[in-house]
């Protein structure tokens, strides 16, 4: 019953009602008294539980935050001003960097944050050249429950696959991506993957995706026109 539908109930009918629960309460005091005891724990669980899960998600940002400091961490040979965290190598930053990561997904796996932490593991292990480690992240992303999340997973899955010569594992992703685009992944950024992917074998297709984008946002139309200027000339 809507909220104007009750406001037009007679007064008479009201207290009738009324009249109804003092009568039951006053009979059945000691249910009432358990139910409500009942209610009140039950709400006071599920307030604990929100608590509980609101500060993880909170050490758990604060956790992923430290690690995402080790990447963006300088690369010098002298040291900054004193607190500020440094390398004297990329390759000194890289490994710490990983332990960081892996650290964090080990302690944290199946959150939102361990997600973006395999993210990251999936990217340093590709710096590397180790394709299999990051086609193993990349799919733990790429199977994660909440689309956004798994689209990023996809894109750089896909870009494994290239690089291992699947390229129909990678159309296949990619098409997917175009088809259903993210909050992480937008119709335009799955439109140049897959023309890149399709560039060889499907050069007309690449062509198509592509030529929509040329008078589109400054960053994406300067792709777009540096691939089609590469594409096999028709």
């Amino acid at each position: 019953m809507d909220r104007i539908t009750r406001s037009k109930l007679k007064t008479d009918r009201f207290a009738v009602e009324v009249e109804h629960s003092v009568e039951y309460v006053s009979e059945h005091r000691k249910q009432v008294a358990l139910y409500g005891a009942i209610g009140l724990g039950v709400a006071l669980i599920i307030g604990g539980v929100a608590y509980y899960r609101e500060r993880q998600h909170a050490t758990r940002q604060e956790g992923l935050a430290r690690a995402m400091d080790v990447v963006q961490a300088a690369v010098t040979p002298v040291a900054p001003p004193a607190g500020a965290l440094y390398f004297p190598t990329e390759a000194a930053k890289a490994e710490a960097a990983d332990k960081a990561f892996k650290s964090f997904y080990a302690k944290y796996s199946g959150s939102e944050e361990a997600v973006v932490a395999a993210s990251y593991l999936g990217a340093l292990a590709s710096d590397k050249g180790n394709l299999a480690d990051a086609e193993k992240y990349f799919r733990q992303v790429a199977d994660f429950g909440d689309y956004n999340y798994a689209s990023m997973g996809k894109l750089s899955l896909a870009q494994v696959y290239l690089s291992t010569g699947r390229n129909a594992d990678a159309e296949k992703l990619l098409r997917s991506l175009y088809d259903k685009p993210s909050l992480f992944v937008s119709k335009e950024q799955a439109a140049i993957a897959l023309a890149r992917a399709l560039a060889v074998t499907k050069p007309a297709e690449a062509r198509k995706l592509l030529e929509p984008l040329r008078t589109g946002r400054p960053a994406i139309s300067q792709v777009a026109i540096t691939l089609l200027s590469q594409l096999p000339a028709q």
